[in-house]
């Protein structure tokens, strides 16, 4: 989001967020039949500071720590405020938002995937007969002339 960590000049931010032109943009996926689905995950500043500190501290993780993550912190309700002006301009009947709580992210994945396969709509479409005949032959191990695959991993599989 780009008004608080200053990356966006203020006259672009607010031309973004028109809503005629938003819905200029949207509108034709929507009469194409594309269904659009806009999420925003929240999450306590308590729980962000939690996950900063994690990546810092894993290497594993530390990838995803920037230094603009780091000034980001002192911003929070600056953060907010905007989160609340892009809300209020964006959000529309044809292409809402939806919050989903991301506290406790292994609940909120859940819940996302949740409301996302309860918004689609029903397609079961029956497939249609197919036969499957004899091969007609013994089936036949792949073959490589130019590149062999890597080798199995070694590891110990219980059947």
């Amino acid at each position: 989001m780009p008004r608080p960590s200053g990356l966006c000049k203020q006259e672009v931010r607010l031309e973004r967020l028109k809503r005629k032109q938003y819905e200029e943009l949207l509108e034709p996926l929507e009469d194409d039949g594309i269904l659009l689905f806009k999420y925003w995950l929240t999450t306590d500043q308590v729980n962000q500071e939690e996950r900063l500190r994690e990546r810092l501290e894993d290497p594993l993780k530390r990838w995803k720590l920037s230094p603009i993550d780091l000034a980001a912190r002192d911003k929070y309700d600056a953060y907010t405020q905007a989160r609340e002006a892009m809300l209020q301009a964006t959000h529309t009947e044809w292409a809402p938002w939806t919050l989903v709580d991301f506290n406790d992210q292994k609940l909120g994945r859940l819940t996302l995937v949740r409301d996302l396969l309860n918004r689609l709509p029903d397609t079961h479409i029956d497939p249609p007969p197919l036969e499957f005949p004899e091969l007609g032959r013994e089936p036949q191990r792949e073959s490589y002339s130019m590149l062999d695959p890597i080798a199995d991993y070694p590891v110990d599989i219980e059947d």
